[in-house]
């Protein structure tokens, strides 16, 4: 008598008979990978940042003529410090002068007539009273009396405005400031808008830059100082422009001086320290097209876009001090991936 095949191969054969294969033990589940995290107060720094700027007055002024007259005399020089009011060139005034003169002796001509315009019409008031002249005789001194007046009204706006040509040919400062440039010569010929010197203010010195649009979020809310010659001053904040350049895509950030400020014109670089944390750019990562990090919560890890990251670029970040940011192992993760997390140090 023959023995009997094992159980499990006559089930094979009869399953084999049947053109079916035996079912397949499914393979076991990958174990979850174990990564490195840290959290995100031990991860984020805050960049240095920087933009050129230029130390300018708050007006730098074209001073110009204001009268056709020849110069004379230029009081000052590129480089000079110059007061408010003080002499900066001096035009040929003569022709403006003898104006003033025959101005002045027409009001003085106009104030003898209205004088005698008025005792005439004073002393037809008193013949009226008496009735020795008529009323209409009354009224035409009243009227002669009131064209002298408008004569002398007008005499007086001619000798004002020769006044003022004079005054024109003496080109005083309009501010404390320094002279930039000369652009006029003794003896020619000036004529009204012609440009004399570039005055750039002092009084009031301003940190002019242009800071890149995305930095100026943090520009508003950091410490500034200006960098030039190896020495940083510090400066307070006065605006920063809400218009960006489209071409440069950038905003004008203005400060001014906190202590004793630099010459105008003065070339450095406004400095600080940016004030929102930001992730360095080896742990920013793309998926789908988009930039960000992955976090680790519990047993998952999730991917959090940064809108603003570039590539190569670190990016700020919102997140809490003790979210857990994936480090060591990160490039192999997708969102919604279970992780077997493990602290590690920022690297």
């Amino acid at each position: 008598m023959k023995p009997f095949l094992p159980l499990v191969l006559v089930s094979s054969l009869l399953l084999a008979a049947c053109g079916e294969k035996p079912a397949e033990t499914p393979p076991p589940a990958a174990p979850a990978p174990a990564i490195g995290t840290v959290r995100f107060a031990d991860l984020g720094f805050h960049p240095e940042r920087e933009a050129p700027a230029t130390v300018l007055g708050k007006n730098e002024t074209r001073i110009a003529a204001e009268a056709s007259a020849r110069i004379v005399v230029i009081a000052v020089d590129s480089g000079d410090s110059v007061k408010a009011g003080q002499v900066l060139v001096r035009l040929d005034a003569r022709d403006a002068e003898l104006a003033l003169a025959r101005a002045e002796a027409g009001l003085a001509q106009s104030d003898a007539r209205m004088a005698q315009a008025e005792a005439q019409a004073a002393r037809a008031r008193s013949l009226k009273e008496k009735n020795f002249i008529s009323a209409e005789a009354v009224s035409l001194r009243e009227t002669e009396l009131a064209a002298t007046r408008a004569d002398v009204q007008s005499a007086r706006a001619n000798r004002d405005s020769a006044r003022r040509a004079v005054e024109k040919c003496t080109v005083t400062a309009p501010f404390d400031g320094i002279v930039r440039t000369r652009s006029a010569q003794v003896g020619e010929l000036a004529a009204p808008g012609t440009p004399l010197l570039t005055l750039a203010d002092t009084s009031d010195l301003q940190v002019v830059a242009q800071v890149q649009a995305r930095d100026a979020e943090g520009l508003a809310a950091a410490a500034v100082g200006f960098s030039a010659a190896g020495r940083v001053q510090a400066l307070t904040p006065l605006r920063i422009s809400g218009a960006i350049n489209r071409e440069a895509r950038t905003v004008e950030a203005r400060y001014r001086f906190s202590g004793p400020a630099p010459a105008p014109g003065t070339e450095g670089r406004l400095v600080w320290r940016d004030p929102r944390p930001h992730i360095p750019a080896d742990y920013i990562l793309r998926r789908n097209g988009r930039y960000g990090v992955f976090v680790v919560e519990g047993d998952t890890a999730s991917f959090r876009e940064l809108p603003q990251a570039q590539e190569g670029r670190p990016a700020s970040a919102d997140f809490p001090p003790d979210q857990r940011i994936a480090t060591r192992g990160r490039h192999a993760l997708q969102d919604g991936m279970k992780v077997k997390p493990e602290a590690a140090a920022a690297r």
